[in-house]
């Protein structure tokens, strides 16, 4: 790869990036360290809460930064990956990192980048690790107040976990990636009690007795008391915060971004009043999201794991009861073990289904791959179809019928 490229415009920005994907693949948090280190530490620079969790992990870092931005603070939010543009990825008070500030920043980390790589190729940073960088380095010099800090993969090797935040959150922990962080609640719940710093305190959402008996037990050793929703809101979370995200879980989110609000209370004051607005007010697009376009109500949601999934079962079932009518549904999934949960929750609910190729994704399934998994008892049309064909010009949609909706 070419460790001096021309970074004239964001498209040579863009691909140089992009490029980064494919070099030198490693997971762990040695390489990340390294980075941080030649950049003068600016994770240092400001207070961070450090989040990880199977799912919920972005919806929790949205609420918060919701709720910190109402209450007058200055707020930082990195997650990922992002839905249309690279710069959603790092914002400072909700404001995207626009593609003159990816060019900038990219500019003045490459060179740092390229001498790590020429001392040992293996100590290159990835993509990932580029834009964890990127994110520091913007909040520093934004002099933020807190910044929220979403782990990408796992806790304990993720890039991320270079930080020493005020406060680590676990959102829940369920089965995806087991290739790489293992096949039981236990194994998966190592990982993620990773992010868990000594003397550090951490907000835990509602876990399966067998995770939390791990997160519990390391943060034991590390000295770090632990704040439960669950314990908080109730087992069956009766009294659970209202959020304009729909979804039980989304309440489950908003207790446990209520929660970490309170642990950090003494060190940045929020008036209730305040969380209550954020919770009102949180902007998280691609969950259930809910939109009118082309005649048809829209509905873009991002699930992709069985956890995910019993989510978007409930979610469907609400919507055909408040309609009383089937959406078309638009499906895309990476992966046929994701696929085996999803396809058979959409097909109970679908009145049509349109399977695609979820486009520049290598691990996605064909559409013949996802029909595999339909029930036979499905009534509805099935389309195996591309990206383009459903969506052929903008503002323009071939599935679903007027009137009616459209999930994606």
């Amino acid at each position: 790869m070419n460790l001096s490229p021309s970074l004239h415009d964001y498209a040579a920005v863009r691909d140089y990036l992009y490029g980064l994907k494919h070099h030198g693949a490693k997971y762990g948090i040695d390489r990340m360290r390294l980075f941080a280190e030649v950049l003068g530490h600016p994770e240092r620079a400001f207070p961070i809460i450090h989040i990880a969790g199977t799912n919920g992990k972005g919806s929790v870092a949205a609420m918060l930064e919701a709720i910190y931005r109402r209450a007058g603070y200055k707020t930082g939010l990195y997650t990922s990956p992002h839905l249309v543009r690279q710069g959603e990825r790092v914002q400072v008070n909700r404001q995207i990192t626009t593609e003159a500030e990816i060019v900038a920043l990219t500019r003045r980390l490459q060179p740092l980048a390229a001498e790590l790589g020429a001392r040992n190729s293996d100590d290159h940073p990835s993509f990932f690790e580029f834009m964890t960088a990127m994110a520091f380095l913007r909040f520093r010099e934004a002099a933020v107040d807190v910044a929220m800090i979403e782990v990408g993969l796992g806790g304990r090797l993720d890039a991320t976990n270079v930080v020493d935040p005020a406060l680590s959150i676990i959102t829940m922990i369920g089965h995806d990636h087991t290739e790489i962080l293992g096949d039981t609640l236990e194994k998966i719940a190592a990982e993620k009690a990773g992010i868990i710093k000594p003397g550090r305190p951490v907000v835990i959402g509602w876990l399966e007795p067998e995770a939390e008996a791990v997160v519990r037990a390391v943060a034991r050793e590390r000295g770090s008391e632990v704040h439960s929703a669950a314990a908080v809101f109730g087992p069956e979370g009766e009294a659970l915060p209202a959020t304009n995200l729909e979804g039980s879980f989304q309440q489950r989110n908003a207790a446990v971004a209520t929660l970490a609000v309170r642990v950090l209370s003494e060190r940045f004051p929020v008036d209730a009043s305040a969380v209550r607005a954020g919770l009102r007010a949180v902007d998280w697009p691609g969950r259930w999201q809910r939109l009118d376009l082309a005649g048809r109500e829209f509905i873009f949601d991002a699930a992709h794991n069985p956890e995910g999934a019993a989510c978007l079962e409930e979610n469907l079932a609400r919507h055909v009861f408040r309609t009383g009518k089937r959406p078309a549904v638009v499906l895309g999934v990476l992966g046929a073990r994701r696929a085996e949960r999803i396809v058979p929750i959409a097909a109970r609910y679908a009145s049509a289904l349109h399977l695609v190729t979820v486009p520049h994704q290598p691990r996605s399934c064909s559409p013949d791959e996802l029909a595999a998994f339909i029930p036979e008892d499905f009534a509805g049309e099935v389309y195996r179809q591309s990206v383009d064909e459903v969506f052929p010009a903008e503002g323009v949609c071939t599935a679903g019928e007027p009137g009616g909706s459209v999930l994606v």
